[in-house]
């Protein structure tokens, strides 16, 4: 498990492997999402990168439309 310490001034800092395996450069935006006690980094894509990720998915009875009654 890889771990990182929160600075005095708030601040992470991701360690090499992890920026290695996601190809994270500086100054690339994130959005958090915080989960009960959990936070979320997830890097935000341009929509050329992100071409592609959901090439063999079937929108077809994607959402229940039971949550709307």
């Amino acid at each position: 498990m890889i771990s990182a310490k929160l600075s005095s001034k708030f601040q992470l800092a991701i360690p090499k492997a992890i920026r290695d395996q996601l190809d994270l450069k500086a100054g690339q935006q994130f959005t958090l999402i915080a989960k009960g006690n959990i936070i979320e980094l997830v890097p935000v894509r341009s929509l050329t990168e992100a071409r592609g990720n959901f090439k063999n998915c079937n929108p077809n009875d994607y959402r229940d439309h039971q949550d709307r009654i």
